[in-house]
């Protein structure tokens, strides 16, 4: 498959931020595996399904639930991959959200000097 760099990128941003919060990463294996498996729907209904019977404590509620998890099946079944990535990439957000783009420096005061290995 010509994206598993991707994935495997995207994966290892995630797993990044998960391990300051000392979060279990099965969640982000079944999603990764998921994504590659789109084609076999009753392996994605069944990674769902355990997907919604692990808790997430961002959402205080399963991290797929069950309307979601419909919801991703009949998509596939009605041959809307896309959509189908979609739904699974809003659970994956909920789940592990993205690490916030570092913050920039505010802007130097007039007048005042940058501190040495500061960009002018």
């Amino acid at each position: 498959m010509s994206d598993d760099g991707s994935l495997d990128a995207k994966y290892q941003r995630l797993r990044r931020g998960l391990r300051s919060r000392r979060r279990d990463d099965h969640a982000l294996d079944l999603f990764r595996r998921i994504e590659t498996s789109l084609a076999d729907i009753r392996a994605v209904d069944r990674m769902l399904l355990e997907l919604g019977r692990c808790y997430n404590p961002l959402t205080n509620g399963p991290i797929v639930d069950l309307a979601t998890r419909r919801a991703i099946v009949e998509s596939l079944e009605a041959g809307r991959r896309d959509e189908a990535r979609a739904l699974l990439g809003a659970c994956v957000a909920r789940y592990a959200p993205p690490e916030p783009p570092p913050r920039a420096s505010s802007p130097a005061q007039p007048g005042e000097l940058p501190l040495p290995g500061e960009p002018h």
